[in-house]
C-alpha cells in the first residue's frame, strides 16, 4: 500500500556514543544513525568515539569521508571533547 504522507521524523539525539563498540558493529550503527539524522533534518551530529587506540576514530572518519549524506566533518573542539569526538555536518 502506498501513501503520499511523509513518515514522521524520528526522535533522535544530536550525539551517538560508540565508545566500547566493536569495530565490526560500527559501520551499521553509523549508517543507521546518519540515516535517521538526515530524516530528522539535523544539520550536524556528534559521534563520541573516545580516545583509546584510535581505531574507532579512524573508522568513524573513514566512514564519514565516503558517505554521500556527509557534507564535511571535523574533530571536536576542546570544549566538545577534543579528538575523542567527530562532528559531522550533513547535506
Amino acid at each position: 500500500k502506498s501513501t503520499s504522507r511523509m513518515p514522521a521524523a524520528p526522535d533522535i539525539s544530536y550525539e551517538l556514543d560508540v565508545r566500547g563498540m566493536r569495530a565490526s558493529e560500527l559501520d551499521w550503527e553509523l549508517e543507521s544513525y546518519l540515516s535517521k539524522a538526515v530524516q530528522a533534518n539535523l544539520s550536524n551530529v556528534r559521534i563520541i568515539h573516545g580516545f583509546g587506540t584510535g581505531t574507532l576514530r579512524q573508522i568513524v572518519r573513514e566512514f564519514a569521508s565516503s558517505e554521500p549524506v556527509v557534507k564535511s566533518f571535523r574533530p571536536g573542539k576542546r570544549d566538545e571533547g577534543g579528538d575523542g569526538v567527530t562532528v559531522i555536518y550533513l547535506e
